[in-house]
């Protein structure tokens, strides 16, 4: 979500410093006949889903593209995240177990059965087809991590007989690891996608893995389905529909992003859609959102806690709802999996990389960072300080604790930059004694420089707003002077990218563990991770993570180091206030996924 991955409803876990998505779990209707009744599901504010085809790069790689939108229709090859569990679920995938063998190096994989819309089974060819364009064309997928499991440890993959996949590696490969962050990302595709144009079939699907042909004809068909995905008029057409092989199939879709889902009639998995229609509701703003809840028009939405009168009496628990809907609306939160941080921008191409790359300036800054302070005033209680890129809820079975190095203290924040050559002048640090020693400015930073940086972040929610004009003036306090923007969620993800023009980025929902579920840090810290967005580059860094992905290592190590080095500015996670229409069903109650799943299928009226 990946970048949320994480980003979303109630970022709606992308577009917001405080988010819930409501993947809520209700139990089927026995004996229910047809599907009945409409469900509208309110998307995150201007974080409207704007990709269909589940292939694609980080400018798009988010929650409200993934979870709540494209895995509606597409399903990946396993699925992760029921209820309140973040965990493999075995009957909602489309293929057995995977088999490891050859101490590691092997895994074969046995297809269910299942079909698509079109009436084609999801079969060997289908997962061919993803991993033969992956070969193809790895970097235009965001889940693609140079060196790391899949495609670049693959030594060799074929279909075995209709049904089964056989992937060898170069090396043994830590098992949870490849099931958790790789083989969970394989969507497979089906023949109506193996096209260059109308008419003009490729053979992406069956050719053999890794040769130039296959290439060939991967990243021509990769290049018609991106164009295609670009245009939002052809995602209820034929070719996008056929190749449904979850619950539900979309029958309209504006440039807006308003879309309506009916049942799909073929979807073979074990939990059939109850209701008739499921409307997402694009809005640009939480204020919009919040009085289309108040005209009881939406079914499950979001408030931003600003609004709240009072604070949730513990981290994870409610207290009263907004008066406004208490009425008709029952209020729920819950933790992510996933942590909030705001990028630094480590790009050369930045004029300020300089004064980004000395560890004692992210210090100061981090250190003027007000968690709890946020999370009591703005967030109304419901969030959790985040030090480390583990989430706050991380099992002890993978990691060790983590302290938090960087405590909020101003004054410590203030003497770190005086005790290193700064004096502040008109209310700005400015470099009296530049040079490399320790009571110095550091390299590249000449006489008279000051601290004086650019900060983005995704418009459209108070919460998010009053969390960076409370730091932008805590930092002004220690002598650092920020400027500002904002723009919409879709826009800041695609200017996230380390090109230069800010220090600090923020879509507004940091990072969410999906479909990459194993919270390693190969994606976001490493030289070649896919989200690597502000370039950070550290061989130590590179070390930890290998050790937790190509070896068995736990996370604690990797995690400390990243809480100690700052590669990214850590944000209070919120967690959000989801509301849902009292009428809305569910006889084992209403659960947030942690993984910001959003499963319409388990409710009904």
């Amino acid at each position: 979500m990946h970048l949320g991955r994480k980003l979303r409803l109630a970022m709606s876990v992308g577009a917001v410093a405080s988010s819930l998505s409501l993947g809520l779990i209700a139990p089927a209707t026995s004996g229910a006949s047809a599907p009945s009744g409409v469900i509208t599901y309110a998307e995150g504010a201007g974080a409207n889903p704007n990709y269909i085809f589940p292939y694609m790069g980080c400018n798009y790689f988010s929650v409200d593209n993934i979870n709540q939108f494209q895995e509606l229709m597409y399903r990946p090859m396993y699925w992760f995240g029921l209820g309140a569990s973040s965990a493999y679920v075995p009957k909602l995938s489309l293929a057995q177990a995977p088999a490891f063998s050859h101490g590691n190096r092997t895994i074969t994989i046995n297809m269910k059965g299942w079909k698509f819309a079109d009436g084609q089974v999801v079969n060997a060819r289908s997962v061919m087809f993803f991993l033969n364009m992956y070969k193809a064309d790895p970097t235009s997928y965001c889940g693609y991590n140079g060196g790391y499991g899949i495609p670049d440890q693959v030594k060799t993959a074929y279909a075995k007989g209709a049904n089964a996949v056989v992937i060898n590696f170069t090396t043994s490969v830590n098992p949870g690891w490849i099931l958790y962050n790789y083989l969970s990302e394989i969507t497979p595709f089906p023949n109506s996608w193996d096209y260059t144009a109308p008419g003009h079939h490729a053979n992406c699907a069956g050719g053999k893995y890794g040769a130039a042909s296959t290439n060939a004809a991967c990243k021509a068909v990769e290049g018609y389905l991106d164009n295609l995905s670009g245009n939002t008029s052809t995602y209820t057409g034929k070719l996008w529909q056929s190749g449904v092989d979850g619950p539900w199939r979309l029958t309209h879709f504006d440039n807006l992003g308003n879309a309506t889902f009916v049942p799909n009639a073929r979807y073979s998995g074990p939990q059939k859609a109850q209701v008739a229609q499921v409307r997402l509701v694009a809005f640009t703003s939480t204020q919009a959102e919040e009085n289309a809840l108040q005209a009881g028009q939406i079914d499950l939405g979001y408030v931003d806690p600003s609004i709240l009168t009072a604070p949730a009496p513990a981290p994870g628990k409610v207290g009263p709802n907004w008066g406004q809907l208490a009425q008709r609306y029952n209020m729920y939160t819950g933790p992510q999996w996933d942590f909030n941080y705001a990028p630094f921008n480590f790009s050369p191409n930045d004029p300020k990389h300089a004064a980004i790359a000395q560890l004692y300036i992210r210090q100061a800054l981090q250190m003027a960072v007000d968690q709890i302070g946020i999370i009591q005033k703005v967030d109304k209680g419901y969030g959790f300080p985040i030090y480390s890129p583990l989430p706050p809820n991380t099992p002890a079975s993978i990691s060790g604790p983590v302290k938090n190095p960087y405590p909020f203290n101003l004054t410590a924040a203030k003497a770190l930059l005086t005790s290193h050559g700064w004096t502040e002048q008109g209310g700005v640090m400015t470099c009296t004694s530049p040079g490399t020693g320790s009571n110095q400015c550091g390299a590249g930073i000449t006489q008279g420089y000051q601290l004086k940086f650019s900060i983005i972040w995704a418009s459209g929610t108070p919460s998010l707003d009053e969390t960076f004009n409370a730091e932008i003036a805590d930092w002004a306090s220690i002598g650092v002077q920020f400027s500002h923007s904002t723009a919409t969620f879709n826009s800041v993800i695609a200017s996230c990218n380390g090109s230069g023009g800010y220090e600090i980025c923020s879509w507004g929902g940091g990072w969410i563990y999906a479909p990459d579920y194993y919270p390693s840090g190969e994606t976001l810290f490493t030289p070649t991770g896919g989200f690597n967005v502000g370039s950070y580059n550290d061989a130590q860094m590179t070390t930890l993570i290998k050790q937790t992905t190509f070896g068995t290592a736990k996370l604690t190590a990797y995690a400390q180091y990243a809480a100690q080095q700052l590669p990214v500015l850590y944000q209070p996670q919120g967690t959000g206030a989801g509301e849902v229409i009292k009428t809305l069903k569910s006889t084992i109650g209403f659960k947030p996924n942690p993984l910001e799943n959003f499963m319409p299928e388990y409710f009904h009226f």
